[in-house]
């Protein structure tokens, strides 16, 4: 089963996903930094807090005190940690608005967002993708095991070669298929319905 035939497997099973659900680019970065070892759940209420604030822009984020940003997404845990994160990727972006950052080559917008704090692969792939609109495929946890069951490992590099370069270079597709294998895994791998799987991966394994 090539990359194609995943796809519209899961298509046909999940129907579209159409997501990252979020209302502004900037909220993604946000939602980006604030899902790090958290369920999206818990990062929907913050969220909301933070709307709820009007701090959902570089601007306001840069500027708010840190203390009462803490206690605006404590419901994502590691929220100290997460709170200087967020300003730190709030003064990036407070200098670098996104029309203007999308102009940018993809490796270049990378590595800027891979120099700031607390940004590994995973948080800026998505960013990128889903904010940036760049073609870059996100590997997650979800994307990893469901690899690894159908018989592809490697770690985060490998694995985003083999799914880029086996599609095309198309970001509608790359954020529909992040988005349908987060969904699967949440639906069929974390309750254990192996044998119910429509990628065969328990005769894959």
């Amino acid at each position: 089963m090539n990359m194609i035939d995943i796809y519209n497997k899961l298509l046909e099973t999940l129907g579209e996903q159409k997501w990252w659900p979020a209302k502004t680019p900037f909220e993604v970065v946000v939602g980006a930094i604030l899902t790090q070892r958290t369920k999206w759940e818990n990062v929907a209420k913050a969220i909301d807090e933070l709307e709820k604030g009007d701090l959902l822009s570089p601007d306001a984020l840069v500027n708010v005190n840190r203390n009462k940003l803490e206690s605006l997404i404590k419901s994502t845990g590691f929220y100290k940690q997460k709170a200087e994160r967020l300003q730190t990727v709030a003064q990036y972006f407070a200098k670098n608005d996104l029309p203007s950052l999308g102009e940018n080559s993809t490796e270049v917008l990378r590595n800027e967002l891979l120099a700031l704090n607390g940004v590994g692969k995973e948080t800026a792939d998505s960013m990128l993708l889903y904010a940036l609109n760049k073609p870059k495929f996100v590997i997650d946890a979800y994307t990893v095991r469901i690899c690894k069951c159908l018989g592809i490992s490697g770690g985060y590099d490998h694995l985003q070669e083999k799914f880029e370069s086996a599609l095309p270079k198309d970001v509608p597709l790359f954020k529909e298929f992040h988005a349908l294998i987060v969904e699967y895994g949440k639906r069929y791998c974390n309750r254990k319905r192996c044998n119910e799987c429509v990628l065969d991966v328990k005769k894959r394994a």
